[in-house]
């Protein structure tokens, strides 16, 4: 069975009860109309989006035609558009929830329903057990469909997000960089354009193979631009337009990745990379008591700039429905899974649209010095140099990751790359950062620490690592530490593993 959770729904399109298909999502939505219904939202407005992947049409026609019947005020979005637009139309219209009909970056055989609530919101625990409850009382033989008529205010929505982002990222004067774009497929690409021209970034020269929604993602094995060789066709198209910066979008657009100028190479900056550009830009003209967020598992450098500047900075768990909510007043949030939240006000979800022209700002203040790699090196010489790194171990069966798991939590290695480790063991927390994370952290007398949280995957066999070392700035150029510290924090997380792997009976 299709399982309900805080995501809503998510798996391979096809017929029965484990796949996305159209019965499915008609008993979901007739689930979560009547838990609506039942907390007082009768008759208020619903919102219902939908990517280009396949099914989505049907599904979100479903939807839309579900939630009519049900008596609910229906605001369906009319073209195949980004996830963002459906988060940010919650909160223009006062929506009582919206549905996004998208997979995000899964890949092509995936579709998905993802569900805000009242403020945009992506859904919590308890509502997601209770929404579940409701779908599972769901007789489907009375469940009724009542066609939906076109509605001006969802020919309206993408008008009035463009205007929102020229309002909060006025036009700059100075003339365009020039931008290397990839919509990666989806259904992002030509928002952004319009958006970054809009921004005063008109100069933007979009990956033409990858520009039109394919659901079927021909140029890519995954289409995730965490994934490697996602961008390989952006970074050449960078070099052979001679770009000054590089923007990925994942196919639903919430995702931002941004690739930069290396000497005479291209590299992918990491989330954690941009999320600390991105940070201590907005910071620039945030209120003294401004709080940003980010995730247990994302880096510390922008949590260091933040502290340095005298504002507020937040840890949540994963995932954008604790990070919107980590306090008030939010001015940015993000993961190292290349989220973020550049207008919270606005859309209070991950916005890749909008966090590009974030990037393309900054790009643009740094012209003629260097750009976007230039501005991340003086925040590591000021702030400390921070290396990120991730990984993740798949196993044969989920008793293989557990035994993993139970190794690291009752006989931690002592020693990791020569720091002497203390453990942080998550799941005994007593506070609203329990969950099931492991973190192994040291320093050493020269200021440098490091750190590697192991969480397992709550969906799949396999466990994912979250590795960082820092050190003090020094006389070195931050290139060639940053060099040193990714090769060492590499050997880092080899050692967790070694540790643990050692640990675990019959080997």
């Amino acid at each position: 069975m299709l399982s309900f959770g805080t995501a809503g729904l998510r798996g391979p399109v096809r017929d029965g009860p484990d796949g996305m298909n159209v019965e499915n999502v008609t008993r979901a939505t007739a689930g979560l109309a009547a838990w609506l219904t039942a907390r007082g939202h009768a008759g208020r407005t619903v919102v219902v989006g939908r990517d280009a992947r396949h099914g989505s049409d049907r599904f979100a026609a479903a939807t839309r035609d579900v939630f009519a019947a049900a008596g609910f005020d229906v605001v369906a979005l009319p073209d195949p558009g980004p996830t963002p637009l459906v988060a940010f139309a919650c909160r223009a219209l006062d929506a009582a929830a919206g549905v996004m009909i998208t997979a995000s970056h899964n890949p092509a055989a995936d579709n998905g329903y993802k569900v805000y609530l009242d403020g945009g919101a992506q859904l919590v625990e308890p509502a997601d057990r209770e929404i579940e409850a409701a779908i599972a009382a769901v007789d489907p033989s009375t469940v009724r469909r009542t066609p939906c008529a076109p509605d001006e205010r969802a020919r309206g929505v993408r008008a009035d997000y463009l205007a929102r982002l020229a309002d909060r990222f006025p036009p700059v004067a100075a003339p365009s960089v020039r931008i290397a774009l990839t919509a990666m497929h989806g259904v992002g690409g030509r928002l952004a354009v319009d958006a970054l021209a809009r921004a005063g970034f008109p100069d933007v020269h979009p990956v033409a193979e990858q520009f039109a929604p394919d659901p079927d993602f021909p140029t890519v094995a995954f289409p995730n631009p965490e994934e490697p060789g996602a961008t390989d066709l952006l970074l050449d198209h960078a070099r052979r337009v001679d770009a000054d910066l590089a923007i990925a979008l994942d196919p639903d657009a919430d995702r931002c990745a941004v690739g930069v100028r290396v000497g005479d190479a291209w590299r992918m900056l990491t989330g954690d990379e941009t999320g600390a550009l991105l940070g201590d830009a907005i910071l620039d003209a945030a209120a003294p008591d401004a709080v940003v967020a980010s995730s247990i598992v994302s880096g510390t450098l922008m949590d260091s700039i933040a502290r340095a500047r005298g504002f507020d900075a937040r840890r949540t768990l994963t995932g954008f429905k604790w990070l919107v909510r980590a306090g008030e007043p939010l001015v940015y949030a993000y993961e190292e899974a290349l989220g973020h939240c550049v207008d919270p006000a606005a859309v209070r979800d991950k916005d890749g649209v909008s966090a590009a022209i974030a990037a393309a700002r900054i790009a643009q203040s740094w012209r003629g010095r260097g750009g976007l790699g230039a501005a991340l090196d003086a925040l590591m010489a000021r702030y400390g140099v921070h290396m990120t790194a991730g990984r993740s171990v798949r196993f044969d069966s989920p008793a293989d990751g557990d035994a993993l798991t139970r190794a690291l939590r009752h006989r931690p290695p002592t020693t990791i790359a020569g720091f002497a480790i203390t453990v942080n063991d998550y799941l005994t927390r007593g506070d609203r950062l329990r969950t099931d994370a492991i973190e192994l952290s040291g320093t050493d007398g020269d200021g440098r620490t490091l750190r590697v949280i192991a969480r397992p995957s709550g969906t799949e066999p396999k466990m994912k690592f979250y590795g960082q070392m820092t050190r003090p700035a020094g006389p070195d150029t931050v290139e060639s530490v940053r060099a040193r510290m990714e090769t060492q924090l590499q050997r880092a997380i080899d050692d967790v593993l070694d540790a643990a792997r050692a640990e675990e009976p019959n080997r």
